[in-house]
Formats: C-alpha cells, sequence, structure tokens
C-alpha cells in the first residue's frame, strides 16, 4: 500500500522548488485529508494555479498602465504637432504696393483691394474660412463681398472699421496725422482705438476723419467718389494738411519733398489731380499758386517754404 502512494506521488511529478512546498503544504493542511494524497494534490494544483495567475496578473498591470502613459504621451505629441500644422499653413500672408506704384488683388472671399503707393495689407492663409481679418498700413480702396457670418475686419493701430459688405476707401499710413474712412456703399462699424466711446456708424457718402493725437473723429457729407480716384491715377485731397500730402506725394511720385516752414504743416487744401498727366513740377505749381506756398529744388529734394 505504501509502495502504491509513493508510485501515485511519482506519476504526479512536481517542477520545481517552489511547487513541491506548495504539495507538503497541502498535504499537513488538513488533518483530515492528511494522507489522502489525491485530494492533497488537488489543493497543491489549485493554489498553483492561483499564485501563477496573482504572479502574472501585475505585469499585465504594470503593461496596461505604460500602455496608457504612452498613448496619453502620443496624443499629446500629435495634438502639438497638429496645432504647429495649423499655424504653418494659416501662416501670415504680406502684400505689398512699392512707392509710385498701386497694387490690385483679390482676396480669397473675392473680395477686391486696391492698395496705393507705400502699403500693405496683412492676412492669414485662413483668410475666408477662418476670418475675414486683415491689418492695414497705408490707403486701400475695398470691394468686400458680403458674408453675413463672417464680418469683414480692417484693423489699424488707431481706427478698426467692420463690415459684412460694402464698398470703402480707407487710409491710415503711420506717418499721416490723420485717418480717414470714405464710404460709397452699405454700412460700417468704427471702433475708435486712440479715445475709448461708442461705436459709431458711417452711411453711404459719409466720410470719417480721426485726429490720431486727440481721437477726435469728425463724421460729415462728402464727395465720396474722390477719395477712390487713386486707383484710375488720380490724387484726391480733401482739406488735407500739407504735412499729409507732402507724404501722399512721396509716395506717388516717388520724390523727397520736405516742409522747410514748420507754420506751413497743417495747413489744408482741397484739390484732385491726375497723376497719369501731371508731373510732380505740375501739382506743386497749383499748390503754390493759393499763395500759401512756394518751393525751390535743392539736389534730389524739393523745398517748401511759406511766402
Amino acid at each position: 500500500m505504501e509502495e502504491k502512494k509513493s508510485h501515485t506521488k511519482n506519476e504526479r511529478s512536481l517542477p520545481d522548488h517552489e511547487e513541491q512546498e506548495l504539495w507538503f503544504s497541502a498535504l499537513v493542511a488538513d488533518d483530515s485529508c492528511a494522507y489522502n494524497v489525491d485530494k492533497a494534490f488537488d489543493r497543491f494544483v489549485s493554489r498553483t494555479q492561483q499564485k501563477r495567475r496573482t504572479v502574472f496578473n501585475i505585469p499585465k498591470i504594470v503593461y496596461g498602465a505604460a500602455a496608457v502613459i504612452l498613448l496619453l504621451i502620443a496624443s499629446t505629441i500629435s495634438y502639438w504637432w497638429g496645432e504647429r500644422q495649423l499655424q504653418n499653413q494659416f501662416a501670415d500672408i504680406l502684400v505689398e504696393a512699392p512707392l509710385g506704384a498701386k497694387t490690385k488683388l483679390i482676396l480669397p472671399d473675392s473680395t477686391l483691394v486696391w492698395l496705393n503707393a507705400g502699403s500693405k495689407i496683412v492676412y492669414s492663409q485662413g483668410f475666408g474660412v477662418k476670418d475675414r481679418h486683415l491689418r492695414l498700413n497705408g490707403e486701400a480702396y475695398f470691394e468686400v463681398r458680403k458674408n453675413e457670418k463672417l464680418p469683414f475686419d480692417v484693423m489699424t493701430k488707431e481706427l478698426n472699421v467692420k463690415v459684412l459688405g460694402t464698398k470703402f476707401n480707407f487710409r491710415n499710413y503711420d506717418e499721416d496725422e490723420e485717418v480717414t474712412v470714405n464710404l460709397l456703399e452699405g454700412k460700417v462699424q468704427l471702433e475708435n482705438y486712440v479715445k475709448k466711446m461708442g461705436i459709431n456708424y458711417l452711411s453711404p457718402s459719409e466720410k470719417v476723419t480721426l485726429n490720431k493725437l486727440t481721437g477726435e473723429m469728425i463724421i460729415s457729407r462728402a464727395e465720396v467718389k474722390n477719395a477712390k480716384e487713386w486707383t484710375n491715377g488720380g490724387l484726391f485731397f480733401d482739406e488735407m494738411p500739407l504735412s499729409d500730402i507732402v507724404k501722399e506725394l512721396n509716395r506717388s511720385y516717388n520724390v523727397k519733398i520736405h516742409i522747410a516752414d514748420e507754420q506751413l504743416t497743417h495747413n489744408r487744401f482741397y484739390a484732385l489731380f491726375n497723376r497719369k498727366e501731371q508731373t510732380i513740377y505740375n501739382v506743386l505749381d497749383i499748390i503754390t499758386a493759393t499763395n500759401q506756398v512756394r518751393y525751390k529744388v535743392e539736389g534730389d529734394s524739393i523745398l517748401l517754404y511759406a511766402k
């Protein structure tokens, strides 16, 4: 009988030292089954499987956590990369008109823009899809394609103009004393950045003049159609200070005119010229005919003096 039990034990072989310990532990765990080899072996197998499950579950938890962490890292990198790609995709576009010339362009939303000499606009590649914002330095004439979902914004340091669809001329060179907007069609909203005040609006045939120093805004009726004459080669000065007229002549004719007498700076003039037919000297002759100014050529410069 003893030999048979020994034979049965040998048939159920133990693979390693750890399993042997479990095997003998199972033999003595229950006094009523202490000499029942089959039941002891069954208990041994059950304990072994439980221990193996516990041992192998720990790495699975670790691997699972690591996988989650890697997934989060990958998602973060992917999001960051996507943002960078989107920013690159919507990089700003700059359009400039050189001195002595003007530039015509069609924006992505089909809006027509004329840029006067020495002017530039900046907008994103997402213009017309993401928004319709652009920055202006100089003078531009706009025929804005209507889109009620995406208002058209022209932003400058001193004045912001917002429209849905309209025709207007916006002039704001950094070096000028005044900002002007002439509205031909539609309606525009004005936001003054120099002096905080309520929102103002322009109606057709109205003009706004903003003093950059004081922030004062004056809205008046005007011959607004003349404001876009520069797109056809004209030069229109609507009660403009001589200081700004000189800057405009320098840009349009690519010359160097200087005001020698400071007292002339704020003298205002109303005039309409044709740059295609009139030279810079023709223009100066007409200005000096007002008996307020005289000019003198010195080298490659033209100096203006008070009479």
